[in-house]
């Protein structure tokens, strides 16, 4: 027997995270001790609100029937306060949908507008969910928007040809070169997709993963925003949840339900109990500012940052201390492929900024996601390399 694939499934490169995975699981049977500095996956446990809400909703067997694909009316409710206390925004539960992470919503915006041939603007370099299944998987064409050094990792929207452009992804704070944008520039983007008539995806994961007094704002705080726009949040990052697999989309009514007639086709909703542990943590935040764990949590993160940028600088490399995210982005200076190659001979793995498209060459993408210790001991490994090795 003999099936062939799809042609959209030819057209797609190999899934880098996936290809990094099955390296650290080889590395690791080998007896490597491996210190992996690659995927963007917390080590820090989630609140005790979520775990104690878990342990409670998950008992409740109202809690196992099945779901609206668009979402519980309740957690929508409570998207809709947690935008109002984040970011002042004015949403009704029309405008919020719930989402089997955020991952699932980018890919299923796209099925619901683009049409085969239609082309999709999107970062380089950038999660490779835009391109590939955004973009390739519903035959659409992905035109990489260039995010260089020089231009702060921010497009230049003057250099963009908006012919026949039907979508627009943009995520600040970003994914990977952990760039971060005001509400200014962020002015300049909604323009840009008003004048164009283009729909504008903004994935903003990690608004709540900032440092040193930085506060990321939301497209959807920009008059004019929600005539485009659709916002895609998780809890993945923010909460610690990345395998419970629970997010949400806000934003243009017209844009939603399309996304919901998709949704109503392929999947039946996140359970009824991870909404309620959902919606509970996000009552959580009282205020625009985040909730004391988060605190906690995003100075973890930062004195692990200063740890490997003071460290990584010591060596001889120009790397400057992110205001958000918990990545760091890495001029290398040469072939990023063979560069996370000289540091696996070591023992750390980082992420090839090849992964991520074509100008994330000659970087290395190193995630916050291990121990102080951990970090420490992977520096000192490091330091048995230089830029020569390259």
């Amino acid at each position: 027997m003999n099936f062939d694939y799809a042609d959209r499934i030819k057209k797609l490169p190999p899934y880098l995270f996936a290809e990094i995975e099955k390296i650290i699981h080889e590395k690791k049977a080998q007896g490597l001790d491996l210190i992996s500095l690659s995927i963007g996956d917390p080590d820090l446990p989630p609140p005790e609100i979520v775990i104690n809400t878990i342990k409670k909703e998950a008992a409740d067997l109202q809690n196992h029937h099945y779901s609206l694909s668009q979402g519980e009316p309740f957690f929508r409710e409570a998207v809709s306060t947690w935008c109002k206390k984040r970011f002042k925004i004015d949403l009704t539960k029309d405008e919020v949908i719930c989402l089997l992470g955020s991952k699932e919503g980018l890919v299923n915006i796209a099925r619901a507008f683009v049409n085969s041939g239609d082309k999709v603007l999107v970062p380089d370099p950038g999660y490779p969910v835009y391109s590939n299944s955004s973009a390739i998987l519903n035959d659409g064409i992905p035109i990489p928007i260039p995010l260089i050094e020089e231009n702060r990792f921010l497009p230049d929207l003057e250099k963009l040809d908006p012919k026949k452009v039907k979508m627009m992804f943009l995520n600040y704070p970003n994914n990977p070169t952990s760039a971060t944008v005001d509400k200014s520039f962020l002015g300049q983007v909604v323009d840009f997709a008003r004048e164009n008539n283009i729909i504008l995806c903004y994935d903003n994961a990690y608004s709540e993963i900032c440092f040193d007094g930085y506060k990321a704002p939301s497209i959807l705080e920009i008059d004019g925003a929600m005539d485009v726009a659709v916002e895609f949040h998780s809890c993945s990052k923010t909460f610690n949840m990345t395998g419970d697999r629970i997010a949400f989309a806000v934003g243009n009514k017209h844009l939603l339900n399309g996304l919901a007639k998709i949704k109503s086709q392929v999947d039946s909703g996140p359970p009824v109990y991870l909404q309620k542990v959902a919606a509970k943590a996000l009552e959580s935040y009282k205020s625009e500012e985040p909730p004391e764990f988060l605190k906690k949590n995003n100075a973890i993160y930062s004195r692990r940052r200063d740890i490997l940028v003071n460290q990584v600088n010591s060596l001889g490399f120009a790397c400057e201390k992110p205001k958000a995210t918990f990545y760091v982005w890495l001029n290398c200076g040469c072939n990023s492929l063979k560069f996370a190659n000289k540091l696996l001979e070591v023992g750390v793995a980082v992420t090839p900024g090849i992964g991520f498209g074509k100008y994330g060459e000659n970087y290395v993408r190193f995630s916050l996601t291990q121990p102080e210790k951990r970090i420490k001991e992977a520096c000192n490994r490091m330091a048995t390399l230089t830029k020569k090795d390259c």
